[in-house]
């Protein structure tokens, strides 16, 4: 994560805002008062699904689960029925 003041976070706002959204790389504005994270909306959107997700106990016994399934268990992604 990146790492910046909030003076010059001001002077380079508008590349900063381009660079974050393009590259989905949070930044992270230290200011006097304390710092805030400038996320993307796509990684902004991406926290939410995982919260959502992780706050079911049914998907979350899913992901773990999965997660514990070797490799060797698995079908290939052209088997996958969508």
């Amino acid at each position: 994560m990146q790492n910046i003041n909030l003076a010059n976070f001001q002077k380079d706002i508008s590349t900063l805002f381009e660079e974050t959204i393009k590259y989905n790389q949070p930044l992270q504005i230290h200011t006097d008062n304390g710092n805030a994270i400038l996320l993307s909306e796509e990684d902004y959107n991406s926290l939410l699904e995982t919260l959502y997700l992780s706050s079911t106990q049914e998907m979350r016994e899913k992901i773990i689960n999965g997660l514990n399934t070797p490799l060797s268990q698995c079908i290939s992604e052209e088997e996958v029925e969508w």
